[in-house]
């Protein structure tokens, strides 16, 4: 099963949103920095919000709305507003 999360770096005021299948392997990779990407820029990343048990192409779809969204509100009234999930 896919999932979609969200990190957070106090750090830098950012978010990171992405998909993918196995969450563990990847947020290992983020914090060790195996990978040249977005989240190599700070050390303080934490997991802010996440959606689990979803199919690959759900999950990808869902990574694209939200960051579509392009909106800082709507990533906190994730966390804030549990039913937004829950609805999708």
């Amino acid at each position: 099963m896919a999932c979609v999360y969200i990190l957070y770096s106090e750090d830098i005021d950012a978010y990171y949103i992405r998909s993918c299948l196995d969450f563990r392997a990847r947020i290992n990779d983020h914090l060790q920095k195996k990978r040249k990407s977005f989240t190599s820029r700070a050390n303080d990343w934490i997991v802010y919000y996440k959606m689990e048990d979803l199919e690959y192409e759900q999950s990808r779809l869902i990574e694209g709305h939200i960051k579509k969204m392009k909106s800082r509100v709507y990533i906190e009234n994730l966390k804030k507003y549990p039913e937004i999930y829950i609805n999708y």
